[in-house]
């Protein structure tokens, strides 16, 4: 199993979290919030409204997210649904652990007592130069005071 952090409508309550539920796609077990160690801008942008992180360390805030632990066939389809690498590219990132719910093994339960974990992130570093200069956020909401909503893929022209 793997660990994935993610911040934008993956989340719970957001318009593709269906896709961490579907167990067709693979298993997806939420195991707690945490917050990006370093800080990175996150971005709306596009004409869809997509979430991005894009992956410039020390530069915006400390993202805020959700913890999942994934099986090789989740992360395979997170993989296609983030258009990675293309779009978004996987990489390993340090999460600061604000709450744990997660039931691993001793390592797991260790690494999340002293509070830091390497979890997959799917940022960016293939982006447009005008996005820096978009607002950024530190937790992403797709009904936010941003008034900036997101397009579903089936919605997309």
């Amino acid at each position: 199993m793997a660990r994935v952090f993610v911040y934008g409508t993956l989340k719970k309550g957001q318009p593709n979290y269906k896709h961490m539920i579907n167990t067709a796609k693979g298993l997806a077990k939420f195991q707690g919030r945490g917050h990006t160690v370093e800080k990175y801008p996150l971005v709306i942008a596009g004409k869809y409204n997509i979430p991005y992180m894009l992956n410039i360390p020390g530069t915006g805030h400390h993202i805020a997210g959700e913890i999942y632990s994934v099986d090789e066939q989740m992360l395979q389809f997170l993989d296609e649904f983030e258009g990675c690498p293309d779009m978004y590219q996987r990489t390993l990132m340090r999460i600061q652990v604000v709450e744990w719910e997660g039931k691993g093994g001793a390592g797991e339960a260790r690494a999340a007592a002293d509070g830091v974990l390497e979890c997959f992130v799917y940022s960016t570093a293939t982006y447009p130069p005008e996005w820096v200069g978009l607002p950024y956020y530190d937790s992403y909401d797709s009904s936010g005071k941003h008034g900036l909503s997101y397009v579903l893929r089936e919605s997309r022209e």
